[in-house]
């Protein structure tokens, strides 16, 4: 007597209901990295405005330059608060490393005042973050692993931003032509927005060149540049 087998494997039915679950599985992955790139597109974007309204705020209220402040030693003398210059600049990097004491850093018109900034924005409550004590006269970070900086000027003429600049580090590629779309004209090397190719984290800005034009290969990072 003749023992039939049935064959093992898959009908079409289940192939479809697989191929469609794995598509719903694929889609999700994208569509949940887009969210969090978009997340990422504006929270970068918050930061260059959030900073510029503290900045004028601060302006308004005082009739001082946050960072550059004659008077901010007396206003918050219970903080240990460092005065600034007082000569309507900015002084020191972006990227300047903060100290871990900032009462013992040295702030005047050739050093320090881009850490002080952020000192005396919390101290007059315009952003987030200790008043005193480690960490009062540090950069924030940005959402994508780097610093949100200020200093005065940026980039190599022509290609220059003058004045008071805010820069954000380790930006990808995609994140800086959006910001830039959304606050300036997406040209990496015109307006009041620039970028540069970085090559590693936190580079110097002050006399580099602008890129000729953002590359979104999925690889590159740059640090953004908007005049304030």
């Amino acid at each position: 007597m003749r023992v039939q087998r049935r064959e093992s494997g898959f009908t079409l039915v289940e192939i479809a209901i697989v191929l469609v679950i794995i598509g719903l599985l694929l889609g999700g992955i994208l569509k949940g990295q887009e969210m969090i790139t978009q997340a990422r597109i504006k929270n970068v974007t918050n930061d260059f405005n959030g900073t510029t309204a503290a900045y004028f705020s601060y302006q308004d209220r005082y009739k001082a330059v946050p960072g550059d402040d004659g008077n901010a030693d007396q206003r918050w003398a219970s903080f240990g608060a460092k005065k600034g210059g007082a000569d309507g600049s900015i002084s020191g990097l972006y990227r300047d490393t903060p100290p871990a004491d900032p009462t013992a850093m040295t702030v005047n018109n050739t050093q320090g005042e881009s850490l002080n900034f952020w000192w005396h924005l919390r101290a007059a409550g315009f952003i987030p973050g200790p008043t005193q004590g480690a960490g009062a006269a540090t950069q924030p970070n940005n959402a994508v692993g780097g610093i949100v900086g200020v200093q005065n000027g940026a980039f190599a003429a022509p290609g220059n931003l003058t004045g008071l600049v805010v820069c954000s580090s380790n930006i990808p590629d995609k994140i800086a032509s959006a910001v830039d779309t959304q606050l300036d004209d997406q040209r990496s090397n015109a307006g009041s927005m620039r970028a540069y190719k970085q090559s590693a984290s936190n580079e110097d800005v002050s006399a580099v060149t602008p890129a000729t034009a953002y590359v979104e290969d999925g690889a590159t990072q740059y640090i953004i540049c908007k005049s304030v």
